[in-house]
């Protein structure tokens, strides 16, 4: 299977002024896969270590002289690690704060030694411990699920997502890859990103057995709410996680949430569930300009889920003999598989050195009017409405458009892709003008580059 972080990582391998790498991410997003498959790629000896696995280990790293460490290390494994041509893998680091501390001297004192560390909770780590982090002298990489254009490489799709990458706003995309493309997505949108379950559906497991997967993924998160002893029930965070789900493309309000749960408790539970990446939160906006975060209410959020195949064992998506057909889903599970896809898309997109804030817009007083997603992208504030469809009345769009004095605009449905001018009224009789970008979810991934051409 393919990752495209790989080449990313490869060209830090390769970088002059190499800091050693931290990968951050939500346990079973495949971080340990990317160490091995680098070092495999690259020809160099692997010597990993698992801080979970063997906690002992973490005596070897008791010392701040990196050649002492790995002299220890050479002991422990019983072989000599040449630093040029070893690569040193520290997994779970998370479970010893300390030796992420040490990174630091890897850099000054062994900069030849190629040094990756991975971990999950790393937020949690670095609120219970006093040392400081090594500014400066580690880089971090963002890993998350597999996109669309992953899950089409992993299946061999490889004419299609070369069709689709081609494409530009000035271009047409011919109708055959457009529904081939749709049928693609609808299978993405019931098994996900998650490199065990895309593994397994590559591998033609039915569908009961990858939602079985899906729900042992889930369970293996929830088996991780025990880690938070002491900031929450695991109860809560179930809870909350629950609620997320069923709020998915709302406001999630803490007080209504869940039945006899303080809005205290729910909003201390959506935030570490955020911290472990479990929860990925979407801040409202005012959208007066950029960068948007500059006018992010924390009071106001909407929330999504890590990967759509965590959604499924959460609200029930059935998968007996195969997976439902898009068309016979109910109209409120659409729109909340097609929002958590939306926010998964999006958020991929800030996959590498961070992830990216997502955020959406609502009007808080007077007449009722929301934009799904605004998003900050060539020094603009581009606004994104989302239908679960192929029609849909945008009656927000072209207010928030006419109020905000804004040239252009995302729709994102089941049509093909394509840029008109609307030109139209609002409600209140206001004539507005603005280019309307048409995207199917399923080009989401590569939005970033869509916009490059058409900006620039």
């Amino acid at each position: 299977m393919k990752r495209r972080t790989i080449d990313d990582l490869t060209d830090w391998l390769e970088a002059p002024q190499r800091r050693p790498l931290v990968l951050r991410g939500a346990r079973q997003v495949g971080k340990t896969w990317l160490a091995r498959e680098l070092a495999r790629r690259s020809n160099l000896d692997l010597v990993e270590v698992n801080f979970e696995r063997e906690p002992a280990i973490a005596s070897l790293f008791e010392s701040n002289d990196p050649k002492r460490i790995v002299a220890e290390l050479e002991l422990h494994f019983g072989r000599r690690l040449p630093s040029r041509s070893t690569l040193l893998f520290l997994d779970e680091i998370q479970a010893t704060g300390e030796v992420l501390g040490k990174l630091r001297w890897f850099f000054e004192e062994l900069p030849e030694l190629a040094v990756v560390a991975a971990g999950s909770l790393l937020e949690f780590t670095l609120s219970d411990h006093a040392f400081s982090m090594p500014v400066g002298r580690v880089t971090f990489r963002q890993i998350e699920p597999l996109s669309f254009a992953e899950y089409l490489e992993a299946n061999s799709e490889t004419l299609l997502l070369e069709r689709l990458e081609s494409w530009n706003a000035e271009g047409t995309l011919p109708s055959a890859a457009h529904e081939r493309a749709i049928e693609w997505f609808d299978r993405y949108a019931m098994v996900g990103g998650m490199p065990a379950v895309v593994a397994a559906d590559i591998a033609g497991r039915s569908a009961k057995e990858l939602r079985a997967l899906q729900g042992d993924l889930l369970a293996t998160y929830r088996a991780d709410f025990a880690k938070y002893s002491g900031r929450l029930d695991r109860e809560v965070l179930d809870r909350v996680l629950t609620a997320v789900a069923g709020s998915l493309g709302n406001k999630f309000v803490y007080s209504k949430s869940d039945v006899g749960l303080t809005g205290q408790r729910a909003k201390r539970g959506i935030e570490l569930l955020a911290a472990s990446q479990l929860v990925t939160l979407i801040h409202h906006s005012a959208a007066n300009g950029v960068p948007l975060g500059a006018e992010a209410k924390d009071t106001s959020r909407k929330a999504a889920l890590l990967d759509v195949g965590l959604v499924h064992p959460l609200l029930g998506t059935p998968a007996v003999g195969s997976f439902p057909k898009w068309t016979t889903l109910v109209p409120e599970l659409k729109a909340r598989l097609s929002e958590q896809l939306t926010a998964q898309q999006l958020h991929w997109i800030g996959s590498g050195h961070q992830s990216a804030e997502l955020f959406y817009w609502r009007r808080e007083r007077g007449r009722a009017g929301e934009i799904d997603h605004v998003l900050q992208s060539h020094g603009r504030v581009i606004p994104l409405e989302l239908k679960a469809g192929t029609s849909g009345s945008m009656k927000s769009l072209h207010q928030f458009m006419f109020d905000k004095k804004l040239p252009f605009a995302i729709r994102v449905d089941r049509n093909p892709p394509s840029l008109t001018t609307v030109e139209v009224k609002t409600t209140q009789g206001e004539p507005v003008s603005y280019r309307l970008l048409s995207l199917p979810t399923y080009l989401l991934w590569n939005l970033e580059s869509i916009l490059g051409e058409l900006f620039n």
